[in-house]
This record gives structure tokens, sequence and C-alpha cells, in this order.
């Protein structure tokens, strides 16, 4: 099905979570039909699962041309050694010249080791991809030294050109019924399997599954709160908006919340569509991980922290009483008795 003015096509890494589509999958599957349209190319996105709960063709309507599918019980817990075997070697038989995939946990973990196999570049943490209309080169953007500085970033003579795009970045559109395409069905020998690791089972860290990537609404906070304590006020303003609850490094260092709550170059990068600093100076490690959000909202003290300077609202205040306030507005407008 590929055409023939750009017969690589673009390969769309998806993601499986708990028997469901993973949003960003849809959303860098759209993304890469736009990308695809401006080359006149295809597009094709990759499942790896376990189950058979998952509806491939769902992709189709977001824009997939083909959904090729590995559907194996020993995919059911994730092995960073197998998958990149599979993904190495469906890019070796496709040959797309573009490879995507979300900035999530397994999406970068995965990539650099395939682009390491390929021998070929790799852009992470994107959050603007196009094609250039001269070169038909892929335009990977991301921030750089520290999110001070946005960098447009290009593979000219390597193949594959790959990159990891945040999960957020690109609206999702209504799924097209009309479109067309097809799946299949990809059976690999049992050596694709074999791994260095035995995983034994999974275990959700802190008793708090939610992946505050996916939230529209996120509180962190910094060591301004001061204590484990005082972040079940930050848990409470997180509940009212249906939000998640995040954390500076330095709250996390200090064990106040799981590292999963992280957000920085060293935890997790969000983007959600309203993001709260509470008690957070403002480092550019945490600043790279959290300024891409829609609307940003801080709140500290001390009227030169670097949070203000990329901030929307700034209320420069006590926290232990700007907090209070808020959640108390917030219940107020809900109805929710004291």
């Amino acid at each position: 099905m590929r055409r023939d003015s750009h017969p690589g096509g673009i390969l769309v890494l998806g993601e499986v979570r708990s028997g469901r589509l993973h949003q960003a999958t849809l959303e860098l599957t759209a993304k890469a039909r736009i990308l695809a349209d401006d080359l006149g190319t295809e597009v094709s996105t990759l499942l790896l699962f376990s189950g058979v709960d998952v509806n491939p063709e769902t992709l189709i309507g977001y824009g997939a041309d083909s959904v090729i599918c590995v559907r194996d019980r020993r995919l059911s817990l994730f092995d960073q050694e197998v998958q990149s075997r599979i993904l190495y070697r469906v890019i070796k038989d496709i040959g797309p010249d573009i490879v995507l995939a979300p900035a999530t946990t397994s999406g970068r973990s995965i990539m650099p080791a395939v682009a390491a196999m390929l021998r070929t570049g790799l852009t992470a943490d994107c959050t603007g991809l196009d094609i250039d209309p001269e070169t038909k080169q892929l335009l990977q953007t991301r921030p750089a030294i520290g999110g001070n500085i946005m960098a447009t970033i290009r593979t000219p003579e390597h193949r594959p050109q790959m990159a990891t795009v945040r999960p957020r970045t690109f609206a999702i559109p209504a799924s097209d019924p009309d479109r067309e395409g097809y799946v299949s069905e990809l059976t690999l020998p049992d050596h694709c399997f074999e791994s260095r690791v035995v995983p034994l089972g999974l275990e959700r860290s802190g008793g708090d599954d939610v992946n505050i990537q996916d939230r529209d609404v996120i509180v962190s906070g910094g060591k301004g709160v001061k204590k484990k304590e005082n972040f079940a006020l930050l848990r409470e303003l997180a509940e009212l908006l249906d939000g998640g609850v995040g954390a500076s490094r330095a709250a996390v260092d200090n064990k106040w919340v799981p590292y999963s709550h992280q957000v920085g170059l060293s935890g997790k990068v969000v983007a959600p569509k309203v993001y709260f600093a509470v008690g957070i100076s403002g480092t550019v490690q945490h600043l790279a991980g959290m300024q891409t959000a829609g609307l940003i909202v801080a709140i500290n003290k001390d009227p030169e922290a670097p949070i203000f300077r990329v901030a929307d609202f700034g209320l420069c205040g006590d926290l232990f009483d700007i907090v209070p306030r808020l959640i108390d507005a917030l219940r107020g407008r809900k109805g929710v008795c004291t």
C-alpha cells in the first residue's frame, strides 16, 4: 500500500496499557498522518501486546494505513530487550523513512536501543514535528539547554529518522469512520522473545497507579511544601480539579512522594492543560519537564523565584494561606460542604 512517490513511509510504535490503546498512540498516529500527507506516503502503526481486548482497527480511523500486530502472551510484561528486538526486526522488514514513538517510559527505553542497532540518530522528547518542504526531511523540535531554547534537529544522512514525542503535544482529531486500511498479524520465531531479563510481575509503586502524564491538571509540590504530611493539601486541590499530584526532585529526594510523581529532566516530562507549581523555585531541570503546559500557575513566597518567569499566573505569598483558600473557593463552586 505504499505510494511510489515516497516509499519509505512512517512507522509509529504504539503502546497498549491494561488492554487498551494508550491515547499517545492515537495522538502520534494522527500526527504521522499529517506528516505522511506532506510526503505522499503511508503510515503504519506497530502494536505489541498479549491480550485479545485491543481493537487495532481503531487506529485506521486516526490515520493509519496499516496496523501491524504482534500478539503474544510473552508480551504481557514489559521487557525492553524483547520489544527493542521486535521493533528493529519490523524496521528492517518494511524500511520506514521515519520512526516515531511516544516519550513514555517504554518509548524512552526502546527507541535509543533501536537507534543504536540501526546506527542512526534519535531526537528525544520532541514538542514539534514538521516536514521541510524542500528536502522532505523530518524537522524535530525539542527544548534544549535546560529548556531555555527550542532546537530544531534533522537527520540529513542516516535512515530512518527517529524521534520520541512528549505525550499531549498534539491534539487528537475525531476518528474518521470512512478511512480504509488493513490489520495484519505478525508471528515471530521464539528467539525474538529471548531475554536476559525474566519479568516476575508488576507492582504499583506507592499504591498510586495514576500516571501524571495522562492528566489534564497537575498540582506539583516542591521544597516549599516542607514535609510529607503537607502534600495532603496538594492532593486535596488536585482531587477537586480531577487532576494528579506531581513533585520536584527535592520533594522526591526527601521521600515526601514516590519517584513516579517527579517532574523534570530526571523524572517525567508532562504537558497538561493546567500545571500548578506550589512551593517550587523553578530550576532549569524542572522547567524542562513542564513548561509546555497549556497554563502555568505558580505559587511561591519568593518574588524572585525563576518559576514566575514561565508562569501565566503568579501568586506570590505563603502557599499554606493560598492553597487552602483555593480549595475553599473550589468547594464553594462545586457545592461541597466543609
